[in-house]
């Protein structure tokens, strides 16, 4: 366990890891804050980034900064930290959502013990909008990423034969009321790089991370380019028989939600490290009404969150992220 002095160069490559987390559409609605005087790192919401129409509630938001803070943890653990963080440690200051003190001297938590292990799964995990095989995850890899889910205080569920037809129909109905929404079109459109833009992009989701159009299939992907055309871009076959995964939390408020993302992105880098490719997908809960019928009336519990979709297939390719010297601040207080 490092604790001692905690330098700027170190808080770079951690804060560099962190940013590496998936958000919707890439929006990266987070910043950082690195207090010398204590060792602290905060992480706060970047409101600039959110998303009024497809997120009101910032739900998705504080997932994907949870995502972050998860990576974070690995990052200070395969630096030899183990810091304390605490959620939402300032009920005055609702931006701030979570504390991470490097420089205290803390015994990691039986879920802390092997977060250095994930560490290499942080640059390999990419979301992958492409087809997967036709082709089952074992039962040890299922077991191992519901194992994942509850160490951060949250449930996977892979849904069977009828609740999968149910989630797929929510995707739909989604999709559905999206080409009636000019409000969450003009969201998404501000959040896609098209064209020679995505070649110098730092956030949003470029053109080259679309894939393929959809030709046959039942995959719930939200198709980026909408009705637009992007050069290049073929069509092609995706799996019949999806493998999706909903990720529950017993509560629905921020900390829940924070919660979330660090389940998520622990289920995300252990199917990374276990050769699975992932993708996400937060239509079907972007209506309240709809995501509340997300949840198996006879097993389900909790507050679905996120659907998973993990298969054997190719990772995509690297996304976009703003320079760490962009996110993160350095002060002598907080």
């Amino acid at each position: 366990m490092n604790t001692g002095q905690v330098d700027a160069k170190a808080v770079a490559e951690i804060v560099a890891a962190a940013v590496a987390a998936p958000s919707m559409h890439n929006a990266q609605p987070w910043r950082f804050r690195f207090v010398t005087s204590d060792g602290s790192l905060l992480l706060f919401a970047d409101l600039d980034r959110a998303m009024p129409k497809s997120d009101p509630d910032n739900r998705a938001l504080h997932i994907g900064c949870g995502a972050a803070l998860f990576n974070l943890r690995v990052a200070a653990a395969h630096a030899g930290f183990s810091p304390a963080v605490r959620l939402l440690p300032e009920p005055a200051e609702p931006l701030l959502l979570a504390r991470a003190d490097l420089g205290a001297a803390h015994v990691a938590a039986p879920h802390e013990e092997d977060l250095a292990r994930l560490s290499p799964a942080i640059a390999q995990r990419h979301t992958s909008r492409y087809p997967f095989e036709e082709k089952d995850i074992p039962e040890d890899v299922r077991a191992a990423l519901r194992a994942a889910a509850v160490r951060e205080g949250a449930e996977l569920q892979f849904p069977g034969p009828w609740h999968l037809e149910t989630v797929l129909e929510l995707v739909r109905d989604a999709e559905s009321r999206d080409t009636l929404d000019p409000e969450g079109a003009a969201e998404l459109r501000r959040w896609t790089r098209l064209g020679p833009e995505a070649d110098i992009a730092t956030d949003g989701v470029p053109e080259y991370a679309f894939g393929p159009r959809m030709r046959d299939g039942r995959v719930p992907l939200r198709d980026f380019a909408g009705r637009r055309p992007v050069a290049d871009r073929g069509a092609t076959v995706f799996e019949k028989h999806p493998h999706l995964a909903l990720l529950s939390t017993p509560g629905d408020a921020a900390d829940d939600w924070l919660r979330a993302g660090q389940a998520m992105e622990r289920v995300l880098l252990e199917a990374t490290m276990a050769g699975l490719a992932t993708s996400l997908t937060s239509h079907a809960l972007e209506s309240r009404d709809l995501r509340l019928l997300a949840r198996d009336p006879v097993v389900g519990t909790g507050h679905v969150q996120m659907v998973l979709r993990l298969g054997y297939g190719p990772q995509g390719p690297s996304t976009p992220r703003r320079p760490v010297r962009e996110v993160l601040d350095i002060a002598q207080q907080p």
